[in-house]
């Protein structure tokens, strides 16, 4: 057992007082000091959110949900376009609009993939097209009731769409520099031909296509297109055909579209080849451009002698010439032994060419008191 005594019980009543005290002092301190603390706690700023760049693979994401909260974004109503575009006209599903580079692009896009006819039978479209919503209806209402019934015409009906080209990103004619092409706002699309079931293959393009046949597609297709480009237009839609909607001042719609007739079943027959010991051409040509020789007879006409204004002149008449057969013929019979003359050579009579000798008067055969004058 313990002792107890007086010495004991003062030095625990001690302890225990000053036990007292220290519990009343750290009662105080959090009771005081703790809210003080908290509050200066909560103004101490937080660091800021770790950059896109610097964050750890697969915490980009992560980041930008915690910093700004998702908006859920409005799908935007179908347009009129798309709400008529069913798929009792054409297979063409929807894609996102595609904004840039530059202006290329645009909204309210989709797929045509094939065009519906009335059988329900469809028409692939080979690649499929991206294209505005206007320009693939615009395709299906050409195919429908224009294309189909030329097929009929011949005996078939229409399987395949040759698809050219559609949205590309690019300038006119793919030249560096040219203005943005309607096929960079996936606003046209080219065609090069239309295959039939039973294998026949229309060229649009093709020479020996009936010329009936192709004005009639040319005709239809610049009624519902604004710009239609064909053989003939610049040099750069030689063999297919190029179809848009694209906007012109006061309503004005381009076509030009070539029907060339078919090329001869035989070619005409061509110029003889240069011989090779023909002298170049730039020495033919400068030798024909050299003056003509002329005669030395004919080169310098003789003065015609001067006469006195009181003088008379006698003209002598020039002699008609015969025909060179008759007079070879005369001159044959009178001298054989001489040689004939040639029907080319001078004549030894007088010419227009020659003066003519002009006797003067005598004195003596004028009157008496003239001669006295003159003399």
């Amino acid at each position: 057992m313990n002792k107890f005594n007086v010495g004991t019980a003062r030095r625990i009543r001690s302890c225990a007082g000053m036990s007292r005290d220290r519990l009343a002092m750290v009662v105080f301190a959090v009771v005081v000091m703790t809210p003080a603390a908290v509050s200066a706690a909560t103004r101490i700023p937080l660091p800021q959110p770790r950059p896109a760049a610097l964050a750890p693979a697969g915490q980009e994401g992560r980041q930008a949900s915690e910093a700004a909260p998702a908006v859920p974004e409005t799908p935007r109503a179908p347009s009129a376009c798309r709400l008529a575009l069913t798929d009792a006209v054409a297979i063409a599903p929807s894609i996102p609009a595609i904004t840039g580079p530059g202006a290329c692009g645009g909204d309210d896009l989709v797929r045509l993939e094939a065009v519906v006819l009335a059988d329900r039978s469809r028409v692939p479209v080979k690649p499929s097209a991206k294209l505005r919503c206007t320009m693939a209806s615009a395709i299906a209402d050409w195919i429908r009731a224009d294309i189909t019934p030329l097929a009929e015409g011949l005996g078939s009906r229409i399987s395949e769409l040759d698809n050219f080209d559609s949205f590309e990103c690019r300038g006119r004619n793919r030249v560096a520099g040219a203005k943005l092409s309607e096929h960079g706002r996936a606003n046209a699309l080219d065609i090069r031909a239309i295959r039939l079931a039973d294998g026949r293959t229309i060229a649009l393009t093709d020479r020996n296509v009936p010329h009936e046949l192709r004005e009639t597609m040319m005709k239809s297709a610049c009624r519902r297109f604004m710009t239609v480009l064909g053989p003939g237009s610049d040099g750069y839609h030689e063999d297919h055909i190029h179809l848009d909607l694209a906007e012109h001042r006061n309503g004005y719609r381009i076509c030009q579209w070539g029907i060339d007739d078919p090329m001869p079943a035989v070619a005409p027959l061509l110029p003889a080849e240069r011989p090779a010991e023909a002298p170049p051409r730039e020495i033919t040509e400068k030798r024909d451009e050299l003056p003509k020789s002329v005669p030395t007879h004919e080169a310098t006409p003789a003065p015609a002698p001067r006469v006195a204004r009181d003088t008379p002149v006698q003209v002598v008449p020039e002699p008609r010439k015969r025909p060179a057969a008759a007079s070879m013929a005369g001159k044959a019979t009178k001298d054989s032994s001489k040689p004939l003359p040639s029907a080319s050579g001078p004549s030894k009579r007088l010419s227009a060419a020659r003066p003519v000798k002009r006797r003067r008067k005598r004195h003596s055969d004028l009157p008496p008191f003239l001669r006295s004058l003159l003399e």
